[in-house]
């Protein structure tokens, strides 16, 4: 995800969804969904990945961590005492502290005393994993997708890029072959994305894929599934 700096950058701005809470837009593409970013990211990655997984424990791997709601709503998980998980990130363009800083994103959960964990969590410099607090081990690993290679380490795959028509580098056979690898068999990959040619190009990756009814103001989502082995 971009993060605004240097010349000709394109401007970032925050704005409230459908939900009340806040997301990010930049060169008129948002972060989450203006229906609702919550409410979004709940349905796509918590119900139809995380919760569908159905471990005790999970490895989760997020490709575009962006403001960190995905991160934030798979903690509040864990310290419900649902699963505990060890999140691996991918953020080659961390977003800017004083950006997340107005997102609220903890206050708009019902979680402000997680704010400061998130922050110093959101915010480290080092790819090494963070100490481990209600349940959740952290650590943000500053790659490209195209260069991260974790061959049969995780069991859930937040695919969380921009769309095809902003990012299209991020949606061919190569990355997600590379995403197919870092599952264990069985593991899946959920995303907001339903376009035909996303679902046949995860297809010629191996995976397994059905359609889902989407969250609110999108007809349908994708959950690709590793096949046993």
């Amino acid at each position: 995800m971009p993060n605004g700096e240097g010349a000709g950058a394109k401007r970032i701005t925050a704005v409230r969804t459908g939900d009340g809470s806040r997301t990010l837009t930049w060169g008129g593409e948002h972060y989450h969904s203006i229906h609702g970013a919550v409410v979004e990211s709940t349905h796509v990655y918590i119900r139809s990945g995380l919760e569908h997984a159905g471990r005790a424990h999970a490895d989760v791997l997020e490709v575009g961590l962006g403001t960190g709601l995905n991160l934030l709503l798979t903690w509040v998980r864990c310290l419900e005492g649902k699963l505990s998980v060890d999140y691996t990130a991918l953020e080659p363009h961390p977003v800017q502290a004083s950006v997340l800083e107005g997102l609220g994103h903890c206050t708009d959960l019902g979680w402000p005393g997680l704010h400061e964990p998130f922050m110093a969590r959101m915010t480290d410099p080092s790819a090494g994993w963070q100490e481990a607090f209600g349940g959740l081990r952290f650590r943000k690993v500053e790659l490209p997708v195209q260069q991260f290679e974790e061959p049969g380490s995780y069991d859930v795959v937040y695919f969380d890029a921009f769309a095809p028509g902003h990012q299209p580098e991020m949606w061919t056979l190569e990355v997600f072959e590379r995403m197919h690898r870092a599952l264990r068999p069985g593991g899946l990959l959920v995303t907001y994305c339903a376009k035909g040619e996303v679902r046949r190009t995860l297809e010629r990756a191996g995976f397994r894929v059905e359609r889902l009814t989407g969250p609110p103001g999108k007809r349908e989502m994708l959950r690709a599934v590793k096949p046993e082995a």
